[in-house]
């Protein structure tokens, strides 16, 4: 399972790599492991601004449907467009070509207040 150290995490399992004021936001490896084969990314939020912790689409997997929840306040920039024909890049490269949105920051301090690595790995038992 893959931890990259460049970013942070969330207790809901999303991830977020800053690039300036600018973030990409996807779920975690765990997250896609516990979830199985993804099948469908819901993202209807594009052109909205959120606030930290709101739901922002949902990801389907053969199993069941999740709720993703944005990990820092800011305006939905992009969805990731590969994933509407290909869904499963969230299963098979959760942190590069499975991101899910990017997002404009509101608030970057919000971003402090996110696990690095070792928390995470400590809060999902690895």
């Amino acid at each position: 399972m893959l931890f990259p150290e460049n970013l942070k995490y969330t207790n809901d399992h999303e991830w977020i790599r800053l690039e300036g004021g600018e973030a990409y936001i996807g779920i975690t490896d765990y997250a896609q492991s516990e979830l199985g084969e993804i099948v469908f990314v819901d993202v209807d939020t594009v052109g909205e601004t959120i606030e930290q912790g709101e739901v922002f689409g949902s990801i389907e997997a053969v199993k069941t449907v999740s709720d993703l929840m944005i990990p820092v306040s800011g305006e939905v920039l992009e969805l990731n467009a590969a994933l509407e024909d290909h869904p499963e890049l969230v299963n098979n490269s959760p942190y590069e070509e499975g991101w899910i949105i990017k997002v404009k920051l509101s608030n970057p301090a919000e971003v402090d207040g996110l696990m690095p690595v070792a928390e995470y790995k400590t809060f999902i038992g690895k």
